[in-house]
């Protein structure tokens, strides 16, 4: 049997598909992405794993499996991943799914599809999360030049936005043997950059006393691992003693991914985000001093219930004054079963745009004041993309997209070059090779 898969959601769902696609490979199916084109029949599964982070994705969820009902009637559709977990009793109701798993359920996929096959009638299997983390790995990350691996699972925050605890669990780490021998398989594979991720990126090692340097020291202690680069950070977890250490390992990418959602205190508090403005300006301040050029990216939420224009704009102006690369702009979005959802003075729809189109201005000014600094200077850049006019495209270890202009020589995904930036527009840098690192 072929079993295609559509994943919906963040850096650790994409993880998570990898890992699934292995253990069905390993049980003897074959597999693959599912696209619109492809072409199905009765000897095919397709498997969506799921994102609820927003009210929302639960509506492009339902959305998606209609559709492929429609187009695949013939198919095994199954539904894992977050949703089902969260939210059980309405996953059970979306009929076009004939298997539906939850998180802590999906090692079985394998054997629930046979399962399916052979009794021909509908599963549902959502059990609840243990004190473990979960036993997958992956040795390949098919379609990219570096790849995501996940170390830490669960969050115990509580945002008042948020439900992912409730589709996640409590804070687990994957052991550091483990952690050890899939790095290594990966480079044994010729991944030279790897992105450490995690629901609660920063809470690995809580259960040892240890801490997310620990990830990174394993990871930089690969030989052929060139990159590591981390993905989203909670700033009060940054303490002043794990920058000091961070900055201790050459390989570790000066890009750090602080998660912000407000620059006003107020509104932080309602979102129940353990930190203030100025708490963050600090973190922010201690990683340019340890890490200078370094590059830092956010989150930020307009909109929030009770936001008024005061907070948006004490928001707008903080966001501006740190000098962002990169901002993840998003409007909230009311998540049924959290506090946020219930809360008085919901912002309209229309105001929740307005608001987001006037802060994407001003980051895209911090990004080009950013990038301005970089002309004429030399960085090295990982190769991802080979353009039909012989240039290539990459990104530098301050996580910033270089495009190199077309050059005699054939270089492949995954190869690191050294350029020199002659300038950027909208966003992307232009460049011209000096050598090739490797």
């Amino acid at each position: 049997m072929h079993v295609l898969f559509y994943t919906l959601g963040c850096k650790v769902n994409q993880y998570e598909t990898q890992a699934m696609r292995r253990l069905m490979e390993k049980s003897g199916f074959s597999t693959g992405e599912y696209t619109d084109s492809s072409k199905t029949d009765q000897d095919v599964a397709i498997v969506i794993n799921s994102c609820t982070v927003t009210g929302e994705s639960d509506r492009k969820l339902r959305q998606l499996l209609r559709r492929l009902r429609r187009r695949n009637p013939h198919a095994v559709i199954v539904l894992t991943g977050c949703m089902p977990q969260a939210f059980p009793k309405a996953a059970e109701k979306y009929t076009e799914a004939d298997i539906v798993l939850g998180n802590a359920s999906r090692s079985s996929l394998a054997e629930q599809i046979n399962r399916y096959l052979t009794l021909g009638r509908r599963i549902v299997e959502i059990s609840p999360h243990n004190n473990k983390f979960e036993p997958l790995s992956i040795d390949e990350f098919q379609g990219r030049t570096r790849a995501f691996v996940k170390i830490e699972d669960g969050c115990d925050r509580y945002c008042s936005y948020c439900i992912i605890p409730y589709a996640r669990g409590h804070v687990r780490s994957k052991p550091r043997k483990e952690l050890a021998l899939e790095l290594q398989s990966l480079a044994d594979k010729g991944f030279s950059e790897i992105v450490l991720v995690g629901i609660n990126l920063t809470s690995y090692g809580r259960e040892w006393d240890g801490s997310i340097c620990d990830a990174v020291e394993i990871a930089c202690s690969i030989p052929n691992v060139k990159r590591v680069r981390l993905g989203s950070l909670e700033p009060d977890s940054m303490t002043p003693e794990v920058i000091s250490k961070l900055s201790t390992f050459e390989k570790l990418c000066p890009q750090f991914h602080l998660s912000l959602q407000s620059g006003c205190e107020k509104t932080l508090k309602r979102m129940n985000r353990h930190y203030t403005p100025l708490e963050y300006r600090g973190v922010c301040d201690m990683l340019k001093q340890h890490f200078p050029d370094c590059a830092l990216t956010t989150d930020v939420m307009v909109g929030f219930p009770g936001e008024d224009e005061t907070e948006f704009k004490e928001s707008l102006t903080f966001v501006k004054s740190i000098g962002f690369l990169r901002v993840h702009i998003f409007s909230y979005s009311p998540r049924p079963g959290t506090p946020a959802a219930r809360a008085p003075n919901q912002i309209p729809t229309a105001e929740k745009t307005r608001r987001n189109h006037i802060m994407a201005e001003v980051c895209n000014e911090s990004r080009d004041k950013y990038l301005d600094r970089w002309i004429g200077r030399q960085t090295e850049v990982l190769i991802e993309t080979r353009h039909s006019n012989g240039g290539v495209e990459g990104y530098s270890p301050q996580y910033f997209n270089v495009r190199i202009s077309p050059y005699d020589k054939k270089f492949s995904a995954g190869q690191i070059v050294r350029v020199k930036i002659i300038g950027h527009n909208e966003g992307i840098c232009h460049a011209i090779l000096i050598q090739s690192v490797e």
